[in-house]
C-alpha cells in the first residue's frame, strides 16, 4: 500500500476479513496458505496467531527463485491500522466476511473517514449494514445482477441507492456490460470501477468508455499510461 501511495495511486483497494476473535483484518484469501508461512483459515485463527505469521513469505516475481519480502517483518494488519497509516488516502474496501461489516463501520466512523471510504461486498447483508450512514457503499452481487438484467432488457433504471459498481470485465465466464454500466452510472451519480486491469491498452479503452476507476496490480504501469496520454 505504501508503495502504491508513493507512486501516486489515487486510492488503494483491499479486502477485509474477520479473525476468530472478531478483529477486522486486511487479507484477501480465505486462508493464509498462499501468502504467508502458515496455514489455516483466517476466520478460525485469532489475531495473535495471524500477527505471528510472515505475510511476505511467499511473494516472488521469478517463479520462486527469490522472495524479496521474506523475513522483512511484514505482518497481516488490522483494518484500523491501515486506516491510521494512510490518513488522507481514499479506500475501496471489499468486505469478504459479512460479519466484519459492523466493526468496519465503527472504525470508519471513529476515525471520521467517511469522506474517503467506499465499502463494497458481494454480500447484500454486508453492504446493507451501511444504509442510513454517511459512508458510501457499492452494489452487492444481487444489485449488479438486477442492473444488468434491466439494462439488457431495455428497462428504465431507477432507485440506485449504491454509489459505485466495482466489477470485473467478466464473472464466471459471462461478460459484463461495463461500458453500459458506466453510461447508466453517470445518470445516477454512481461511479464504475473495474478490476483487475493490468493491460494499459485495456485501461485506456475503459477510460474512453466512461469507466471512472481502474483497479490494478501494477499501478505504476497504469499511472504511466495515463500520464503519457495527459489524462
Amino acid at each position: 500500500f505504501a508503495q502504491a501511495v508513493a507512486l501516486g495511486a489515487d486510492a488503494i483497494e483491499f479486502d477485509v476479513r474477520l479473525s476468530a476473535d472478531g478483529i477486522p483484518v486486511v487479507h484477501h484469501d480465505a486462508t493464509v496458505n498462499r501468502t504467508t508461512d502458515g496455514s489455516g483459515e483466517v476466520g478460525r485463527m485469532n489475531f495473535a496467531e495471524l500477527r505471528a505469521l510472515d505475510a511476505g513469505a511467499n511473494f516472488t516475481k521469478d517463479g520462486g527463485k527469490t522472495h524479496p519480502y521474506r523475513g522483512a517483518g511484514h505482518r497481516i494488519p488490522t483494518f484500523e491500522e491501515v486506516v491510521e497509516a494512510f490518513p488522507s488516502t481514499p479506500f475501496i474496501i471489499e468486505i469478504k466476511e459479512p460479519l466484519a461489516a459492523t466493526g468496519i463501520r465503527e472504525i470508519i466512523d471513529g476515525h471520521k473517514a467517511e469522506g474517503r471510504c467506499l465499502v463494497d461486498a458481494f454480500s447484500e447483508m454486508a453492504v446493507r449494514r451501511f444504509e442510513g450512514s454517511s459512508i458510501p457503499y457499492g452494489a452487492a452481487k444481487s444489485d449488479v445482477a438486477t442492473l444488468m438484467k434491466n439494462i439488457l432488457l431495455g428497462r428504465k433504471v431507477t432507485g440506485m441507492k449504491y454509489r459505485a459498481l466495482c466489477v470485473p470485465l467478466a464473472y464466471r465466464g459471462l461478460p459484463l456490460p461495463v461500458r453500459r454500466f458506466a453510461k447508466v452510472g453517470r445518470e445516477h451519480d454512481c461511479r464504475v470501477h473495474v478490476w483487475t486491469i493490468n493491460d494499459p491498452k485495456q485501461a485506456l479503452s475503459l477510460w474512453d468508455g466512461g469507466v471512472n476507476g481502474i483497479i490494478s496490480d501494477d499501478p505504476a504501469l497504469i499511472l504511466e499510461t495515463r500520464k503519457a496520454r495527459g489524462d
